[in-house]
């Protein structure tokens, strides 16, 4: 395994100071770097660990807390493991900060993470790499049509309300998108039903976007995090492979 350096890191933007982990091997070579977009429930050991892992891949991996406007990481105490009934509680806390990220506000500290990562002295320079789950899937999507130039590829997992019928839904931003694609989808998730699923994929094809789309059978929302009851191994290891596959090709 390659080793691997984490350190926390302060992200200026127009709205203050956002908190970040910051992964990339530990040498002084320079490598492709990836933007990863956290899950609702914030940065925390879980997905230092993720970044880690993405890190030991040879990339240069910056993990912002989007929750920033509310507190540094952990904006919420979470316990070791959520189960349903922790989850529940949880996102008591979590959703009015969820619905308060608009859409303005996350292009705008989209811009920002991708200035710092541009300047970081781990990350080479030319096109970056996204990814992103659950609300961080539709981040790392409007960060694709915001900034296409900057966006090589992006991945989104067990993303949620990626193709509403709002008129800022993530899914309208495709026509701006250059990257390439990938979306891993959970078959047992509320917060995508089929119809958001056939919707976002009519958008992408309609742009010409180059993308790939899978349903993940037997895996609910959330299926890449250890730390949570949703977590699916097999699901995960799937998404792993399919996120390496992706930024090997485009980074």
């Amino acid at each position: 395994m390659t080793a691997v350096r984490g350190t926390t890191v302060d992200i200026p933007t127009q709205d203050g100071i956002a908190d970040a982990y910051l992964a990339h091997p530990d040498d002084t070579d320079r490598h492709p770097a990836v933007l990863f977009y956290m899950d609702a429930f914030g940065l925390r050991p879980h997905l230092r660990g993720m970044a880690d892992r993405l890190a030991a891949a040879g990339y240069t991996v910056l993990v912002p807390n989007v929750f920033y406007r509310h507190g540094r990481a952990p904006v919420v105490e979470l316990p070791d493991f959520l189960d349903p009934t922790a989850r529940s509680a949880v996102f008591e806390h979590i959703a009015p900060m969820a619905q308060e990220l608009t859409p303005e506000r996350a292009v705008r500290d989209a811009g920002a993470y991708l200035d710092w990562l541009a300047s970081c002295a781990q990350a080479t320079d030319g096109p970056m790499g996204l990814t992103g789950y659950c609300l961080g899937a539709g981040l790392a999507l409007r960060t694709a049509g915001a900034h296409p130039g900057r966006v090589a590829a992006a991945a989104g997992f067990h993303g949620a309300f990626l193709a509403t019928e709002a008129p800022d839904s993530p899914h309208t931003v495709a026509r701006q998108i250059t990257a390439e694609l990938y979306f891993g989808h959970a078959d047992q998730d509320q917060s995508l039903p089929p119809e958001q699923i056939e919707r976002l994929d009519k958008a992408l094809n309609e742009a010409g976007v180059r993308h790939r789309t899978e349903v993940y059978a037997g895996a609910q929302h959330g299926f890449t995090q250890a730390d949570t009851s949703a977590y699916n191994a097999e699901a995960a290891e799937r998404h792993w492979e399919a996120l390496l596959d992706l930024l090997g090709r485009t980074l």
